[in-house]
C-alpha cells in the first residue's frame, strides 16, 4: 500500500503545476497510473490538503537525513540559519507556492500550523536539541513563528542565491536571541525564577509524554507525525 501510495502522489505532482494542490490533481495522477478511482481516499483521504502534506513531509525527511550527517559547523544560531536555509532552497518553489495555496484556506489552517512545527521539530531533533519540559515548547514554537514568516518572504524572494531571504532570517533569528537574553535576565531576578518553576512545573517532557507532532505520539501517522 506505500508503495502504491508513493506512486500515486508522483504521478499527481505531476499535475500541480496545472491544477495546484488539488483533488483534480490526485484525480489526474490516479488515471496516470491506473488506480481506481475508490482507492483514491485510502491513500489521500483530504485529496489536494494531504498530497500538499504528504510533499511537506517529503521536505522534512530529506532535511532530517541531510541533518543527520552532521556537516553543520560554527555558532548555534548559525547551524538553524543554515539548517532552514537549506529546507527552503531544497524546495521546488512552485510546489511550495501551491502547498502554501492550499494550506491559507481556513479550513486547512490547522494542518498548516503543524506542518510548520514539524519542520522546525525536525530541525531541533536534526541539531541535537535534548531540552525538556517548557523548553521543548518554546524553541519550537519560536522557530515555527521565524520558520513560516521566512517561507512568506522567500516565496516573494527574486534576489541572487535567495540572499534577502537569508538576511531576512537573520534578522529574525536576532530578535529571537535578543529575547532570550532578556528572559534570562528576567529570570536571575529574585523571585521570578521561583514563579516560573512554579507555573510550568506540571509540563513533563516531551520524550516522556510523547507530545502532539513529535515522533512516537500514539496518533503519528504512516509518516511518523501526528496527523492533523
Amino acid at each position: 500500500m506505500t508503495n502504491e501510495r508513493d506512486r500515486l502522489i508522483d504521478a499527481a505532482l505531476v499535475h500541480v503545476v496545472f491544477d495546484g494542490m488539488s483533488d483534480k490533481a490526485v484525480a489526474a495522477g490516479a488515471r496516470d497510473i491506473g488506480l481506481a478511482p475508490g482507492l483514491i481516499r485510502v491513500h489521500l483521504p483530504r485529496g489536494g490538503v494531504d498530497l500538499a502534506a504528504a510533499y511537506h513531509r517529503r521536505g522534512d525527511a530529506a532535511l532530517r537525513e541531510w541533518l543527520a550527517r552532521g556537516t553543520l559547523q560554527g555558532r548555534f544560531r548559525d547551524r538553524i540559519t543554515d539548517a532552514v536555509m537549506h529546507r527552503l532552497t531544497s524546495t521546488d518553489r512552485e510546489m511550495a507556492r501551491a502547498g502554501a495555496v492550499v494550506m491559507a484556506l481556513p479550513q486547512h489552517a490547522a494542518v498548516g500550523a503543524r506542518l510548520i512545527w514539524e519542520t522546525a521539530d525536525t530541525i531541533w531533533d536534526g541539531l541535537g536539541d535534548t531540552s525538556e519540559d517548557v523548553n521543548w515548547y518554546s524553541k519550537r514554537a519560536t522557530l515555527s513563528t521565524v520558520y513560516g514568516a521566512t517561507v512568506l518572504y522567500w516565496l516573494g524572494d527574486d534576489s541572487p542565491g535567495f540572499q534577502d531571504t537569508r538576511a531576512f532570517l537573520d534578522r529574525r533569528i536576532e530578535g529571537v536571541m535578543r529575547f532570550e537574553k532578556f528572559k534570562g535576565q528576567l529570570g536571575s531576578l529574585p523571585g521570578v525564577g521561583a514563579l516560573g518553576a512554579f507555573a510550568t512545573g506540571w509540563i513533563r517532557a516531551p520524550r516522556r509524554r510523547a507530545a502532539p507532532g513529535h515522533v512516537g505520539h500514539p496518533a503519528a501517522g504512516p509518516e511518523g507525525r501526528a496527523d492533523a
